[in-house]
């Protein structure tokens, strides 16, 4: 018994990384793009990540990637390097797949949208990780970008990626989950130009950074003065 317990974990040992690095072997697609948008390089996935390469993202430019073969409930790391970007704002958002749970989907819908998808609401199971804790996030040379998230209604999911104004490239980070697993759904990737800034709802907007914590601290130090 002793031999066959030595025996099973050498082969676990000696198997190659790929066949050990994903429990689900998940897929990212690139399945349209416009604008001039175009992949660089090659999407590579790891354990719960998925490294979409490098992209070009002149503004205007778009993309659409189809993924599938998340593990449910789990949150994957996204992550690619936005070149081209000429003061874009970087938005990216989820379309979920038509099925049983779409009825609190607005009627009118963007029209982006492919058949057979819709934006994605509250309850589908599909989000940037909401509530992880997980990065967010669009580096430069120099400084970071503002980033919006607008996830609480059913209006939709969706990331903003703001302020890169004088950065010509950009890592950008985000979590991905599928609450079920193993649906697959869409992925839109947009770099809008930097004097037309998406306007999410009010009610559904929530800003993301150190600056909040800051204003918040100052906030509270001028109501003791006063007092």
């Amino acid at each position: 018994m002793g031999k066959l317990s030595s025996a099973l974990a050498l082969c676990a040992v000696l198997l190659p990384a790929a066949a050990r690095a994903e429990p689900i072997s998940a897929s990212v697609d690139l399945q349209s793009s416009t604008g001039g948008f175009s992949a660089e390089s090659d999407v590579t996935t790891g354990w719960y990540s998925l490294d979409l390469g490098t992209l070009d993202m002149p503004a205007g430019s778009s993309a659409t990637y189809a993924v599938d073969g998340l593990r449910h409930g789990s949150d994957y790391t996204v992550s690619f390097m936005a070149t081209g970007l000429d003061g874009s704002t970087i938005q990216a958002e989820i379309l979920d797949p038509l099925d049983a749970d779409d009825a609190l989907d607005p009627e009118d819908q963007p029209s982006y949208v492919p058949e057979g998808y819709s934006t994605s609401n509250t309850r589908d199971g599909f989000s940037f990780a909401q509530d992880s804790g997980m990065e967010r996030s669009a580096v430069f040379a120099g400084g970071s970008a503002s980033v919006t998230a607008d996830e609480t209604t059913n209006r939709g999911d969706m990331l903003i990626f703001s302020g890169l104004e004088g950065a010509d490239s950009a890592l950008v980070t985000f979590g991905l989950r599928d609450r079920l697993g193993e649906r697959g759904f869409l992925l839109r990737l947009t770099a809008i130009g930097a004097d037309v800034a998406p306007v999410p709802e009010p009610a559904s907007m929530f800003l993301i950074g150190t600056g909040l914590v800051g204003l918040a601290a100052a906030r509270r130090r001028r109501r003791t003065v006063a007092e």
